[in-house]
């Protein structure tokens, strides 16, 4: 589906705003443990779509099949994997979280193939998988192979988080039919549900006085990078279909690195910036425009 300067603009808009959650989970984490921020992300993005859909004269269905799909969802799509970034954003920078996070289409690609019959492996995609691969492996590093220490368990978890995210990909297409506020709202009303009781009994958050900045950086999570990042999402999705969607994954990491350097005094080493090459390469090559432009010329 070709794309007009209002969909181009929208994919860089959602690339900020994904962008800053690395940065503002960094933030966050200064003051507050992982579940609670968290449970502060997704407990005040669903506050903000429910006023969306009520101010807009919706709904949200009540049936309990559709519950239980919102419930596998929010799993899926926000309380692991949240929770997974959150708790590796402790030990490793964002930077190199947000390079680990663009492996998301590299793991769809794969779970699509095992699957799906309608979005099957090609040369191309299985290319850019192992040269996704290759890209984590140089950004993990050698050293990995004498045992995975505090560091290296934080990017299997960012990687895990990836993997979530494709499972959720395609878990999702069950809620085409439903307005894209709907199910974005429920399965984050159902992911508060499932992190709230960990919160509450792991971390005692009524007892944290977090600072300013703290603070606003879980509000900039929650209503930037969660509730306003959905809404994009399912914007350009409409206007420009998943495949240029997925555009996306190629300027997170790019708003992430520039937030990092600037803000937090973060640094990426050789073998960052050459798995996100690597990564990179990969997703051109899944993506498949590029190599179809360089054939035609």
């Amino acid at each position: 589906m070709p794309m007009g300067a209002q969909a181009w603009l929208l994919i860089v808009a959602l690339s900020v705003v994904w962008g800053g959650s690395f940065f503002f989970v960094e933030v966050a984490l200064r003051d507050l443990p992982p579940l609670t921020v968290v449970l502060g992300r997704v407990g005040l993005a669903a506050v903000v779509l429910l006023f969306v859909i009520r101010a807009t004269g919706q709904r949200l269905p009540r049936g309990l099949g559709l519950w239980l799909a919102f419930l596998v969802m929010g799993a899926l799509n926000n309380a692991i994997p949240f929770s997974l970034i959150v708790w590796g954003q402790v030990h490793i920078d964002s930077g190199v979280a947000s390079i680990l996070n663009a492996t998301t289409p590299l793991f769809t690609v794969l779970l699509a193939h095992a699957v799906t019959a309608d979005e099957k492996m090609t040369a191309g995609r299985m290319a850019g998988v192992l040269l996704g691969l290759a890209g984590v492996a140089v950004l993990i590093g050698p050293e990995a192979l004498g045992g995975l220490g505090a560091a290296g368990l934080a990017q299997i978890a960012i990687l895990g988080a990836a993997a979530s995210y494709a499972c959720a990909s395609l878990y999702g297409r069950r809620f085409r039919h439903l307005a894209p506020v709907i199910p974005a709202a429920g399965m984050l009303c159902a992911s508060t549900m499932l992190v709230l009781p960990l919160a509450l009994m792991v971390e005692r958050p009524w007892s944290l006085m977090p600072g300013a900045n703290a603070a606003a950086a879980v509000v900039g999570l929650a209503v930037l990078s969660t509730a306003l990042a959905y809404y994009l999402y399912f914007r350009i999705l409409t206007l420009a279909g998943s495949t240029n969607l997925m555009l996306v994954t190629f300027l997170v990491p790019v708003s992430a690195i520039l937030l990092g350097t600037a803000f937090l005094g973060e640094r990426l080493g050789w073998n960052a910036l050459a798995g996100l090459a690597l990564i990179f390469a990969g997703l051109a090559a899944v993506d498949g425009r590029a190599v179809a432009m360089l054939k035609r010329t």
